[in-house]
């Protein structure tokens, strides 16, 4: 991958934008943006960070809403779950 100066990159919310443009979609609102981070946060937070991504992805695949994904993932990080 092509180094960039960080100047020159897109922020962001502005390459989230043209990434939801490009799949057809819009991006989300600020509050979804800072709700999407929390569960990204938590998810890493409660394992190892590549958790993250993956999570999202699971609650996006599975149609749950942002608040829902972010309660399972915080019931999973209370309980200590872990399939070690």
């Amino acid at each position: 991958m092509p180094e960039h100066d960080p100047a020159e990159l897109p922020t962001a919310e502005q390459w989230i934008a043209r990434f939801a443009a490009a799949a057809g979609g819009d991006p989300p609102s600020a509050e979804q943006f800072e709700r999407l981070l929390a569960l990204a946060a938590v998810a890493a937070h409660s394992s190892q960070r590549v958790a993250a991504p993956i999570a999202c992805w699971i609650a996006g695949r599975e149609g749950l809403e942002i608040d829902q994904a972010l309660r399972i993932a915080e019931s999973l990080s209370r309980s200590g779950a872990s399939s070690r």
